[in-house]
């Protein structure tokens, strides 16, 4: 566990607001090793981190380079016993994992490219156990939009409005569906952006309650890191950092962060 907390101490403004909220997580449970899935995981940035801590982690990734790099990286720690790689994408998560296996599952930048994010968000339910927790990041479209507005690229900045991506509008009832759109729009609009669905806050936990996942904390990641230059950034890097910490749970500021970071829960008690 104290490893994890380093991990944390010396995180970027990219990640340190998600190992805040980990170790947080972890803090509550009594020290016990966790069996953790981490969908999308890469290369173990993440996976080597918590198995150094102790925690037996399962990274389900299609890279096979990554995954390559993910059991080099877990030999060179000595945690490659407790790292296990499977090759395979967050939709067919199901097929891989087994049902209410894991006590915390991580889903980060994975939400903007599936095919069918119900699917997905139903296969992390299912994969948790009773009061099991999932870590989800997704792209904000409010950052999208306002990024490029400030590059003067209005043309792109329109596109995004108008696409909606996983909108609180678009999840309603009865409300217009953008998602098999959106990705369409943005990407006639930059002419290279990949990412088929953005979020905002609202329709990001309609998504995973929808799943029966229930949204305990919601931070931003990346607040002012990307808008700041790096000549500042680097300047008083600890300053920036402390900055992103407090400012990611805080309205508007966090609602306007390059990413959206949310842990869910599946309810229900869970057996220890």
């Amino acid at each position: 566990m104290e490893r994890t907390v380093a991990q944390a101490r010396i995180a970027g403004p990219r990640t340190a607001v998600i190992w805040s909220v980990l170790r947080g997580e972890l803090a509550g449970q009594d020290g016990r090793p966790l069996s953790v899935v981490d969908v999308g995981g890469g290369t173990g940035g993440f996976a080597v981190p918590l198995a150094e801590a102790g925690h037996t982690v399962t990274v389900v990734d299609p890279s096979p380079d990554a995954l390559a790099s993910l059991l080099r990286r877990a030999t060179d720690a000595g945690v490659a016993e407790r790292v296990r790689a499977l090759q395979g994408d967050a939709d067919s998560l199901g097929d891989l994992v087994p049902p209410a296996a894991a006590d915390l599952v991580l889903c980060h930048a994975v939400f903007e490219f599936v095919d069918d994010p119900d699917a997905v968000a139903q296969a992390l339910h299912d994969a948790l156990r009773p009061g099991g927790a999932a870590s989800i990041l997704v792209a904000n479209r409010a950052a999208a939009v306002l990024s490029r507005a400030l590059a003067g690229q209005w043309q792109a900045a329109a596109a995004l409005l108008d696409a909606g991506g996983e909108s609180a509008e678009a999840r309603r009832p009865g409300g217009p569906s953008t998602r098999a759109t959106s990705g369409e729009v943005q990407a006639r609009a930059t002419g290279r952006d990949t990412v088929r669905r953005r979020f905002d806050l609202i329709g990001a936990e309609a998504l995973l309650a929808e799943a029966g996942l229930h949204v305990e904390q919601a931070h931003g990641v990346r607040v002012i890191a990307d808008l700041v230059p790096g000549v500042v950034a680097d300047a008083d890097p600890e300053a920036l950092l402390a900055f992103e910490l407090a400012a990611s749970a805080v309205p508007p500021y966090r609602d306007v962060a390059t990413q959206l970071h949310l842990l869910a829960r599946r309810r229900g008690h869970a057996d220890h």
